[in-house]
């Protein structure tokens, strides 16, 4: 009774220990697939042999994603090496019970051997001084039978359990070995990885200042294009205060807007990502330059690198705000929920137009890809009426 209690009472332990596996797997696999992706950019980068900012830019973020890869491993290990100890309690435990288990065992068939004949077995219930003791002697003759055999059953039972445990510490040292010899290789790739960074750094410290010029240059043209996001999204605000005969800064929704709004915002951290298949490479906010530390980057939403061909689609149902074009510039696509939008930049054909009722996951455009460097990237954002949303709060396991 005692061991299946015990049993019993290690079965949630173990269940959060399984979910806890599953869990670092599926991250695992995650980082895995992000690094190539990363190393298809790398790929690209010496073939178009873009400029030293943009390679740096992209072994910085394998470098990231690798140490990721490598502490989540040593995460896997340390999980491990707690299994590992706990199965050799086990085992141990197991063990000690078997060896009492048996040890009883033995000492019943010894006594039931010198008492096995069957006249010795007659003569001890005939030997009764009246009816009820002979029942009562032989009620015990029968819960004694029993109890041998559920003594044996026992040791079966334990001997099996035993086994599986056993089987287990086995595979578990495999997997460690397995891991261990990853994460070498990984390792290995790091200090490769570390080693050209470094080389791009001393190219690029001759130049820092050209650089951080063109990181400013293109930060204010970034600047440029929220300002007039958001004054679109003003006017479009103004628009639906003047329909309802209101004035305040926030949309005045209609009761079906209002029910897309709460549907959204009842999707938050499960709404699908804008593409199929990407990785962040720019995070929300304001931030230090990647490579130019002396340099402040801000973005009011994320970018994803993705390969080239790539789809944007829209992340929820909704409807087309506007499509924006800037001289210089490649095409937008805002779509509103409600009082919630979504901006798409950087595509490089259209497939809705303005007023077009969009489905969730459709397709709305192809992102662009700058023949110069190779990469193709989305730069994806997300406003409560004006003010910019962390896509990473809303966006289904972005993990940044």
């Amino acid at each position: 009774m005692k061991k299946w209690l015990w049993v019993l009472m290690l079965l949630p332990v173990l269940g959060l220990a399984q979910d806890k596996k599953t869990a670092l797997e599926a991250q695992k696999k995650r980082l895995q697939q992000e690094i190539v992706q990363i190393n298809a950019l790398l790929k690209s980068s010496v073939k178009k042999r873009t400029n030293v900012l943009t390679e740096v830019e992209t072994v910085q973020l394998k470098i990231e994603r690798q140490d990721a890869l490598i502490r989540l491993t040593n995460r896997q290990i340390n999980r491990l090496n707690q299994e590992i100890n706990l199965n050799l309690r086990n085992i141990e435990q197991l063990r000690t019970e078997l060896e009492k288990l048996k040890k009883d065992y033995a000492e019943m068939v010894v006594a039931a051997r010198k008492n096995q004949s069957t006249q010795n077995r007659l003569m001890f219930l005939l030997s009764s001084e009246s009816f009820w003791q002979a029942y009562k002697r032989m009620a015990y003759m029968k819960q004694y039978a029993a109890y041998r055999k559920q003594q044996g059953e026992q040791i079966a039972e334990t001997t099996k359990t035993l086994q599986q445990y056993t089987n287990d510490l086995v595979a578990q040292r495999k997997d460690k070995e397995r891991l261990i010899r990853e994460n070498r290789e990984a390792q290995k790739v790091l200090d490769t990885v570390r080693s050209r960074q470094n080389s791009l750094v001393q190219q690029l410290k001759r130049k820092e200042k050209s650089y951080a010029a063109q990181i400013k240059k293109k930060q204010q043209q970034q600047d440029a294009i929220d300002r007039e996001i958001e004054r679109l999204i003003r006017e479009a605000i103004a628009a639906s205060n003047k329909k309802a005969g209101t004035k305040t800064a926030n949309f005045v929704l209609t009761p079906e807007a209002k029910a897309l709004a709460a549907s959204f915002v009842a999707n938050k951290g499960r709404l699908p990502w804008p593409v199929e298949k990407g990785i962040v490479t720019q995070k929300f906010g304001t931030q230090p330059h990647p490579v130019v530390r002396t340099t402040t980057i801000k973005s009011n939403g994320v970018t994803l690198s993705v390969p080239e061909g790539t789809e944007a689609r829209s992340v929820f149902e909704g409807k087309v705000l506007n499509i924006v074009q800037f001289k210089r510039s490649n095409p937008i696509v805002l779509i509103q929920h409600g009082n919630y939008i979504t901006s798409y930049k950087n595509l490089s054909r259209v497939y809705v137009k303005k007023g077009d009722k969009i489905a969730a996951k459709q397709a709305i455009g192809q992102i662009f890809t700058n023949t110069d460097t190779g990469k193709t990237a989305l730069q994806f954002s997300l406003f409560q009426n004006t003010t910019p949303q962390n896509p990473a709060l809303w966006l289904y396991q972005m993990k940044y």
